[in-house]
């Protein structure tokens, strides 16, 4: 069963897998180096992996290479977490345990209110509080004024 490691702290700069592959090649073919690059750029995003036989060989190759000088930079290897098989499963799992965790929707909603701004936490005190006395937007102040004084010619005749 092969073992994948996980080669971490590497220049992100332009490389070539065969630059990573020439730090392990004395372990010989059966290591596969892989580099994780930029789609873009075409730079390497600071990590990659290298696939090896067997549990022994990888251990072997983490206590032999981890701080390893590469490019002035130490690398940092240790064994890959494994990759889920189906990508439903993983979204499967998240959304299972959001049900659990009811408290944390009301903390987001929290903070969505308080990003919006103080305007309409006042709109909203403003409705529920009564006839306080708020202070009106003052591009409106004018109309508002005017249509007060119209309710009140109203109510009184």
């Amino acid at each position: 069963m092969s073992i994948r490691l996980y080669i971490g702290n590497l220049p992100k700069e332009v490389m070539e897998r065969q630059e990573l592959q020439e730090v392990f090649a004395e372990e010989g073919d059966s290591v596969i180096a892989k580099l994780i690059t930029d789609r873009k750029t075409g730079k390497c995003r600071g990590f990659g992996f290298v696939t090896v036989k067997n549990d022994e060989q990888a251990d072997q190759i983490i206590e032999k290479y981890n701080g390893h000088q590469f490019k002035e930079s130490p690398l940092k290897i240790e064994k890959a977490l494994p990759r889920s098989k189906n990508k439903n499963e993983s979204e499967k799992t998240e959304d299972e345990s959001k049900p659990a965790n009811k408290s944390s929707g009301k903390a987001k909603k929290s903070r969505r209110e308080k990003d919006k701004g103080a305007s309409k936490t006042t709109s909203s005190t403003s409705s529920s509080s009564g006839n306080e006395a708020v202070q009106p937007d003052p591009r409106w102040a004018d109309a508002l004024a005017e249509l007060k004084q119209r309710l009140a010619a109203t109510t009184n005749s």
